[in-house]
């Protein structure tokens, strides 16, 4: 097939662009900004979906849907949130279409169509549920309410990448209600610690936890918490986000609940979610030149069986020798495929597995047959091995565990080799400039300093991590006194 991709050294961006439409992932389609998730993406969605499912019901959550359109006048209830998201809403005007009278064959917006109300579609849901929660919530008998539900939104970006910042993409939004402050604010950092470790279990992608800056909370929230992922060309993505929400939509709708005195008080709320953008940390997490690399856990095929044969009877024969393997890996949970087909000979085959990232590959020809062995390799580092029929389904188990250790121990290497701590200012600047990463450094804990640092430098405030450097000291921009070290980098 010969060498598809720009290499990562040549240019990151342009690799990860060829990688996503190359490894079948993901499209450009005709509207402007949306993407079209091809079957390969689409599965992998689908085992990051049903993996966080679960592990949300584990939690006590329920799956729940509310609508797209949001009447304007409930999104403007909360005035942070809505003014928040504003210059990205998309707004429906009219309800209906009629032919163009001078032109019979296109379609115009019918005037007489106006809807009384303009609707928003959904950037976020908290406006349509909390107005929802008002009639669900009367007592304290009726909390706390635990819903999550899996949804498209829209955001009008002006720069889309697939996958990383699209106008309309794919997440789940989990909204809660609570009778106390310390309830909400326990459940916010619970999914926080969700989406950590499905991160690092899952993914196979370590990340930093913590609490956002005041100017980088979620719009409508009085805490935000997020989890920090580290791709390999030094910039940070934000790979999951949880929002103590206090009383502020509680307010705005007027949700008050009847506690055990019989005194009414305002709920306390949450809200939390990840999106598709998951996708592209994975993509940019582990992949290499030759393609994705998928975590095992998280492959919608992770071992493909590739026969090398001449003639309708040695393929018979493989194929009758592969059966009893297939049936093994699957009874033990394994997704695995066999790819006979006829029309590609196996050298393509084999690179194109590689540069769809399935994690093993198992080859199968009639010598192997002779000697009662397969060939093994792995996606990961590239190696081979031979390994005896009745101990094909061992390896398996064993090597797609050890794939999953060894990408979670490249990319922790790598966060803590492109990690560094900084006193001051200008080391910061040549640090960023340089190695890039994340950097940690003092920081006063004003809105200005957080400005200016990111004016003339692009970097922000990722979070101030929960662990790590609680040494105080003084601001690298200012001398001011500073509590603690926080954590920056250039980001996605």
């Amino acid at each position: 097939m010969g060498k598809q991709l720009t290499s990562r050294e040549e240019d990151y961006s342009k690799w990860y662009n060829e990688l996503v439409i190359k490894a079948d992932l993901a499209e450009h389609s005709a509207v402007r900004g949306c993407m079209v998730i091809k079957p390969h993406g689409y599965g992998i969605w689908e085992k990051i979906q049903r993996q966080l499912d679960d592990m949300f019901k584990e939690t006590g959550h329920v799956n729940a849907y509310f609508p797209l359109l949001i009447p304007k006048k409930l999104f403007e209830a909360e005035e942070k949130n809505a003014e928040g998201f504003a210059k990205e809403c998309a707004v429906v005007t009219h309800y209906r279409l009629k032919t163009d009278p001078s032109d019979k064959t296109k379609l115009i917006v019918d005037p007489d169509a106006k809807l009384e109300e303009e609707l928003i579609i959904r950037p976020t849901s908290e406006a349509i549920i909390w107005n929802t929660y008002r009639n669900w919530i009367q007592s304290y008998r009726d909390l706390p309410i635990l819903i999550n539900q899996w949804a498209n939104v829209m955001r009008w970006e002006m720069r889309t990448r697939l996958f990383l910042r699209t106008a309309e993409f794919l997440w789940q939004e989990g909204h809660t209600a609570h009778a106390t402050k310390q309830e909400a604010v326990d459940e916010s950092r619970q999914m926080l610690e969700v989406y950590a470790t499905f991160a690092e279990e899952y993914m196979a992608m370590p990340v930093i936890k913590g609490v956002k800056s005041p100017s980088e909370r979620f719009a409508g929230a009085d805490d935000t918490y997020s989890i920090e992922a580290l791709m390999q060309d030094g910039k940070a993505l934000q790979a999951g986000t949880s929002h103590f929400l206090g009383q502020n939509f509680a307010k705005a709708f007027d949700v008050k609940y009847v506690n055990k005195e019989g005194k009414q008080e305002y709920v306390w709320a949450t809200s939390w979610g990840v999106s598709t953008r998951l996708m592209g940390a994975l993509i940019m997490t582990h992949s290499d030149d030759d393609g994705l690399i998928i975590p095992p856990k998280l492959a919608p095929i992770q071992v493909v069986i590739v026969p090398i044969y001449k003639g309708e009877e040695q393929l018979n024969e493989l194929s009758e020798a592969v059966r009893p393997i297939m049936d093994e890996l699957k009874a033990s949970g394994i997704s695995v495929k066999y790819d006979d087909s006829d029309n590609r000979k196996p050298g393509w085959k084999f690179a194109e597995y590689e540069l769809k990232g399935i994690p093993l590959r198992i080859a199968i020809g009639p010598r192997d047959l002779a000697n009662g062995t397969v060939e093994i390799a792995r996606r990961d580092t590239k190696e081979k091995e031979l390994v005896t029929l009745e101990n094909v389904r061992s390896h398996v188990i064993q090597r797609l565990e050890d794939i999953h250790n060894n990408l979670f121990a490249r990319a922790k290497k790598l966060q803590e080799d492109k990690t560094s701590s900084v006193d001051d200012y200008e080391e910061f600047k040549k640090v960023l400039k340089e190695k890039g990463g994340f950097i940690f450094a003092h920081w006063d804990g004003t809105e200005e300093t957080e400005e200016r640092i990111k004016k003339e430098t692009k970097a922000t405030i990722r979070n101030i991590p929960f662990e790590g450097d609680m040494t105080e000291g003084k601001c690298m921009v200012t001398g001011k006194p500073s509590a603690r070290k926080v954590l920056f980098a250039l980001a996605y």
